[in-house]
């Protein structure tokens, strides 16, 4: 058989196997490929980093487990990125399950990495059902919409909370959201409504329908998947498994466009053998 015949007849398990340890190999050692930030992500890097110390900061994770690996990243260089700057992170969810990652988060990172103090640099506010009525509710009153924090602590107990009557007390808004009720609601019912400043991160699937929102200054900026949380944790100098994930998925892509270039060649070669050959 010659080359030709070998490539063709290739076995697609060694591809496979391939592919695998293109993935693999990057995420265990990661290859530090560049990263150049893009104008959206620039632009809630600097808006957090030219807030003044100790602002209050609102993040809100509107997600569940299943795109934690896209979104919980970002989540985190947020959090990081706010506890450089020292702000005051009060958290919350409106999704049901957004408030346990976002309680873990704000855990390994504000508390274990940056030594934040509960109630007093940092709290989780936890979840609450209403969507769009939460939001626009917490514009009138923070402690009538949330009596209670995500351990049950009465709000008027916790030293970060006090002070904090309304939209008018929060510096800016930040919004990790994998969905419905996500960013569209944040934008409406405290951006619009409220004159708030508002920073979107979401699902790559997510990302081309928000955009108008950010081409429309209506979000400070906007966080499109994976590749928006690396380029942010580039921003802020924390690799994270967003940085050591785009490593694995640029490898891995370069590797499919080799072998889709040398299948189409190998396709080409072998039409052009049979009709040279159909000639005699």
């Amino acid at each position: 058989m010659d080359i030709l015949q070998k490539l063709q007849s290739l076995d697609r398990r060694y591809i496979f196997f391939l592919i695998a340890l293109t993935v693999i190999i990057p995420l265990v050692a990661p290859l530090n490929l560049k990263i150049t930030p893009s104008p959206a992500v620039e632009a809630g890097f600097k808006c957090v980093q030219d807030l003044p110390e100790g602002s209050k900061i609102l993040l809100a994770y509107d997600f569940e487990p299943s795109v934690e690996p896209e979104l919980g990243p970002m989540g985190q260089a947020f959090i990081h990125h706010c506890c450089l700057k020292k702000h005051k992170i009060i958290g919350m969810a409106l999704w049901p399950a957004g408030q346990v990652l976002l309680e873990s988060a704000l855990n390994s990172v504000a508390r274990d990495r940056h030594q934040y103090r509960y109630g007093i640099d940092y709290v989780n506010l936890g979840f609450m059902a209403g969507n769009q009525v939460v939001i626009t509710s917490l514009g009138e009153s923070f402690p009538k919409t949330y009596p209670r924090d995500f351990d049950d602590t009465p709000i008027s107990k916790i030293p970060l909370m006090n002070g904090i009557i309304n939209y008018s007390n929060i510096d800016l808004i930040i919004d990790v959201s994998a969905g419905d009720p996500g960013i569209p609601y944040w934008v409406m019912y405290a951006g619009t409504a409220y004159g708030k400043k508002v920073i979107g991160g979401c699902t790559a699937v997510s990302a081309p329908q928000l955009y108008p929102y950010y081409s429309s200054g209506q979000l400070v900026s906007l966080l499109g998947g994976l590749k928006g949380a690396a380029e942010y944790e580039t921003l802020v100098q924390y690799p994270g498994s967003a940085t050591r994930g785009m490593d694995a998925q640029s490898v891995a892509h370069m590797l499919i466009i080799f072998f889709v270039i040398v299948g189409n060649i190998t396709f080409y070669l072998e039409k052009r053998r049979q009709k040279t050959r159909s000639r005699f």
